[in-house]
């Protein structure tokens, strides 16, 4: 049908017979409509005088460095608003394209890496983000052996509001793929769901994690409550500043709520011009999901979440979300 044909451009990830989920099942597939970051920008963003940094100013001098702390994941997480906000800090630089470097562009080698980087003084972070590190296998690895004492920062989120992020995403710039309810199932009169889909597997964080813990301590490790981003982004950019051993200069007085949009956006304290809000592409409206899909997709979640609170130490309240509503 044509349903399947268009389902089958859909990354998924093969499961090994007989497990419902395998820590080690292989590498993850590009998502085809992610959007990826070019060659010319990110040469562009490496070439002198580029302004691809943070902070107010942006001097071109200072040297480029290998980033000291990376936004690793997730995909339609907060990761663009989590980098903006840091960005905003005067100590901070941070390239504003994805490199994909430990995903997609690891064999052009460190001093490639490198040179994508913005210049940065002694005393300043360099900084990079680029969410599919996370659901990478080779990822913890590379950075690792890059340098064990990198900072990792993911940005995670109720995993079946992210999933249909991620569905929303992909709908907008390819209006013919089959439903939400078509590509989650692999059977749905059995209730079945499909995993090996990246939009749902994405969100089994606590599997994700797992691969990470072999290479990092957790203390190397923040994870930043997407939805507090939006409710309290001053409470949660005081966690990362303190994470990263910043002072705490990125403050209530950065954020304006934006009704709208329905999230904050970032302003400059130090002058009158307007908020800088996300672009266009972010806050779309999601589209209606059947209730019973839901249901099932909170079920299926459920006990890797409270792996993942348990591995984290941390509750996100996700259950107590859904309750709500």
């Amino acid at each position: 049908s044509r349903e399947a044909a268009a389902a089958g451009a859909w990354p998924r990830t093969p499961l090994a017979p007989g497990e419902a989920i395998a820590a080690q099942s292989g590498a993850f597939e590009r998502d085809p409509q992610e959007s990826s970051t070019t060659d010319e920008e990110l040469s562009r963003a490496g070439s002198p005088g580029s302004r691809g940094g943070g902070g107010s100013t942006t001097p071109d001098y200072g040297e480029k460095r290998l980033p000291q702390a990376l936004i690793i994941g997730v995909k339609k997480g907060g990761t663009r608003a989590l980098l903006e906000a840091i960005r905003a800090h005067p100590d901070v630089r941070a390239v504003g394209t994805e490199p994909h470097f430990f995903d997609r562009n690891y064999e052009k080698g460190l001093e490639w890496y490198r040179n994508v980087m913005p210049k940065t003084l002694d005393g300043q972070i360099t900084m990079e983000k680029t969410p599919s590190y996370f659901v990478t296998n080779e990822a913890p690895r590379r950075i690792h052996s890059m340098a064990k004492d990198t900072k990792l920062i993911v940005v995670v989120r109720n995993p079946v509001t992210r999933a249909i992020s991620d569905y929303t995403q992909t709908l907008s710039k390819k209006p013919e793929i089959p439903t939400f309810e078509v590509l989650a199932f692999k059977n749905r009169t059995l209730g079945l769901i499909d995993a090996s889909w990246s939009a749902i597997r994405i969100g089994i964080y606590a599997l994700h994690l797992e691969n990470w813990l072999q290479y990092f301590p957790l203390s190397q490790i923040l994870f930043v409550s997407g939805e507090r981003l939006i409710t309290d982004p001053a409470g949660e950019m005081a966690k990362v500043q303190d994470f990263l051993g910043l002072k705490r200069i990125v403050t209530e007085k950065h954020f304006y709520f934006n009704k709208t949009k329905g999230f904050p956006c970032l302003k400059k304290p130090e002058d009158s011009s307007a908020p800088r809000c996300l672009g266009k592409s972010k806050g779309r409206t999601h589209p209606k999901i059947d209730p019973d899909v839901i249901h099932r997709l909170r079920k299926f979640y459920k006990p890797f979440n409270v792996m993942f609170y348990q591995m984290t130490g941390q509750d996100f309240k996700w259950e107590q979300e859904e309750s709500d509503k």
